[in-house]
């Protein structure tokens, strides 16, 4: 009697693939956000000086207010207003944007997405698998910006707490991978990289301008509902911790989006 081999095939096929596929980026975004971070925080005990509190006094309120220095003479509104608030929030929300835009409606544009479906990869586990590929790559920045916050609070003064790193770390995240899950989404309903490389970024700017527009005019204020950024951001988590509020309203919008993706994926015929 002949003995028949079992192949096995390895789980998360496409997660894989996606991680190990993008390690060059992922490492040119790591090193982005490590650079950022050791080059601004060391700088905070000579900005927190007396030219600095001039400065920031002869500053119209509403600029200050708009660009979110208001708390940036503390050790936590200074990491919040130079890091998390601003050019963490580019990388971050860049690096997601360009994965999520790649990972579907790149891949139909170059044709490896009908390849790959034509070996047994279905349409819902590719898009899910896509979407834990981002994920995944965001929870590695964050675990190495958090490592990085917190071995710099104490020689640069910041006096920041692990919990508070924690929920700014956690709304970071989130707020990324919005921005990476609305590609997604939008990929899947177009098959456009262009459309969801726009869309996505324009609704990541669209969130922090409305959030600096409704700090600049109290009228205005209405426009922080509709910011991501006010969700993330609204309550200072480096300074009072996690927000559950906003934390539930960025997760219930990253489920909103990541599920978009997989029945827009599931349901349109990509070789029309």
């Amino acid at each position: 009697m002949s003995r028949q081999r079992v192949s096995k095939r390895a789980p998360l096929p496409v997660f894989r693939r996606a991680v190990v596929d993008s390690w060059r980026s992922t490492f040119v975004w790591t090193l982005a956000l490590a650079a950022v971070l050791l080059l601004y925080l060391p700088l905070y005990p000579s900005m927190n000086g007396a030219d600095m509190r001039n400065l920031i006094s002869s500053l119209p309120s509403e600029l200050v207010n708009a660009l979110g220095y208001e708390d940036i003479l503390s050790g936590p509104g200074y990491v919040q207003a130079t890091f998390f608030g601003l050019l963490g929030f580019v990388l971050s929300t860049a690096a997601a944007v360009s994965w999520g835009s790649s990972a579907i409606a790149g891949a139909e544009e170059s044709g490896r997405l009908e390849l790959i479906l034509s070996h047994g990869v279905g349409r819902v586990q590719y898009a899910l698998e896509t979407a834990l590929g981002i994920m995944v790559r965001l929870l590695w920045f964050a675990l190495l910006t958090a490592v990085l916050v917190l071995a710099l609070s104490s020689p640069a003064v910041l006096g920041l707490e692990a919990a508070n790193v924690a929920a700014v770390e956690f709304a970071w995240l989130g707020l990324g991978y919005l921005a990476g899950s609305i590609a997604l989404a939008v990929g899947a309903l177009t098959g456009r990289r262009s459309a969801a490389l726009g869309t996505a970024a324009g609704v990541a700017a669209a969130g922090y301008v409305m959030n600096a527009l409704a700090n600049q005019n109290s009228e205005l204020g209405w426009l922080r509902n509709f910011s991501p950024y006010f969700w993330a951001y609204r309550n200072d988590p480096l300074a009072e911790g996690f927000d559950l509020a906003g934390l539930g309203l960025i997760a219930a919008a990253c489920v909103l989006f990541t599920a978009l993706a997989v029945w827009a994926l599931n349901r349109r015929d990509i070789l029309g």
